[in-house]
């Protein structure tokens, strides 16, 4: 997982943190701490954590959890740790596909919005299943089709536009890339996964304006590790950065920025 994990590097884990957890990150946060709670999990894993919000909406709502948060990058969970303080909480280094943790020894393993960036995701469902108790769940989301995700789709367009001869196409090779259901049961069942739900839940995507979303998506995510590449010309960032926030502001109002997102919350049951 080195590939993804160089992406967010630099300057991108702390502008990812301001900008698209908010944006994007944290209403999902939320609905993965009410299902977890239904669950009454007393010790909890989370792979590919991020800078915490997850973890600090699970803290919250199970406080007398145990919770080990995991994530490759390093630097993501230095800024995690900086904003999650709760004593039920644990950080650690590791990679979801080569877990450092005993058979069985979890009740509810979460991730949110990292299981489409594993390289073999059926190795990453048989550690998840590893690591749980006969019972135990496994609770993650992954995005819809970018189709259904406005802002998203707006600045994958963009980037056709602008770059037509080669266009970046980490969008729809990257979070967007594993939104069928069918495809994520049969990965889950060729794990060990007998017992699935995928529910599909639309929220929106809320932002200050539509400069800010569009700050968010270009200077917080991977994509301006890929647009920073020299084929694409040293004002691509900027240039960018410039149409998504001009497009978007099709979605601001009186109350900032809004948008339509949809994601697939899967439980799968050990």
């Amino acid at each position: 997982m080195a590939s993804i994990d160089v992406r967010f590097s630099g300057s991108v884990p702390a502008n990812y943190e301001r900008y698209m957890v908010p944006l994007l990150f944290r209403p999902y946060a939320e609905v993965l701490a009410q299902r977890a709670v239904a669950f009454s999990p007393a010790r909890i894993l989370e792979t590919a954590a991020g800078t915490g919000v997850v973890t600090d909406a699970l803290a919250h709502a199970l406080p007398d959890a145990e919770i080990v948060a995991t994530d490759l990058n390093q630097a993501m969970l230095d800024v995690a740790a900086g904003r999650v303080t709760a004593a039920n909480v644990l950080f650690k280094q590791a990679d979801a596909l080569d877990l450092p943790f005993d058979d069985g020894g979890f009740d509810l393993v979460v991730c949110q919005f990292g299981v489409m960036f594993y390289p073999d995701k059926v190795q990453g469902n048989l550690e998840a299943r590893r690591v749980l108790r006969d019972g135990g769940r496994y609770l993650f989301a992954v995005w819809d089709s970018i189709e259904r995700n406005l802002l998203s789709n707006l600045a994958h367009e963009t980037l056709q536009r602008l770059f037509p001869e080669n266009p970046p196409m980490f969008m729809k090779r990257g979070p967007f890339s594993y939104n069928d259901p069918q495809w994520i049961e049969r990965d889950l069942a060729a794990a060990g996964f007998n017992n699935v739900h995928i529910e599909t839940v639309a929220l929106a995507s809320r932002s200050p304006s539509a400069e800010e979303a569009a700050r968010g998506l270009c200077y917080g995510s991977p994509m301006r590790v890929e647009l920073e590449l020299e084929e694409y010309g040293p004002d691509a960032l900027d240039r960018t950065f410039a149409e998504v926030s001009r497009a978007a502001r099709q979605f601001e109002g009186p109350d900032g920025f809004d948008a339509p997102m949809s994601a697939h919350i899967v439980v799968a049951t050990k």
